[in-house]
């Protein structure tokens, strides 16, 4: 009788076990494909983003051969009352001139709601700031400024900024 209650414990654990290893290695290959290189994020202050409050962001790139995606990251609140914001990017790449590009980012619509990630009335979005991913053809410091270019100002409820960079790996 004990023998009986050893063999189903054990084909139990190995049940748990072999189901824990499988769950490891397909977030292990579904993960490969993209790997972060740079984020952060910027708190607005007081949740109020004036148009003069311009976060900048800077990381180095050595991997040009690689391309990656280059994300905008926003989270607001339920109480913010647009469904999108204007944003102007300013992004210096190593020995060039500035390059300023001007975005509309959707953050909802009346009949879908909110974008992205929510957490009670907290809203986490990224929306690419490139067509698809892109090279870095240069070694050195990238930089990005954002700016919000909405007629509110300040522009109430938005709680921080970022930028993301992910390396995709082919």
């Amino acid at each position: 009788m004990q023998v009986n209650t050893f063999y189903f414990k054990a084909k139990y654990i190995y049940t748990k076990l072999l189901l824990l290893c499988s769950i490891i290695v397909t977030l292990a290959l579904v993960s490969c494909n993209k790997i972060g290189v740079f984020e952060k994020n910027t708190t607005i202050p007081n949740y109020k983003w004036q148009n003069t409050f311009k976060p900048t962001y800077s990381f180095t790139i050595t991997d040009t051969t690689a391309l990656y995606n280059i994300y905008l990251v926003l989270r607001h609140t339920d109480a913010y009352k647009y469904n999108n914001v204007w944003v102007n990017i300013t992004t210096q790449f190593p020995t060039e001139a500035a390059k300023q590009q001007r975005l509309e980012i959707v953050l909802g619509n009346d009949a879908q709601g909110w974008e992205g990630t929510g957490m009670d009335d907290i809203w986490e979005l990224r929306k690419p700031i490139t067509m698809g991913p892109v090279p870095l053809k240069k070694m050195g410091t990238y930089t990005f400024t954002i700016a919000q270019i909405m007629r509110e100002n300040p522009l109430q409820n938005i709680l921080s900024a970022g930028i993301r960079v992910e390396k995709v790996v082919r």
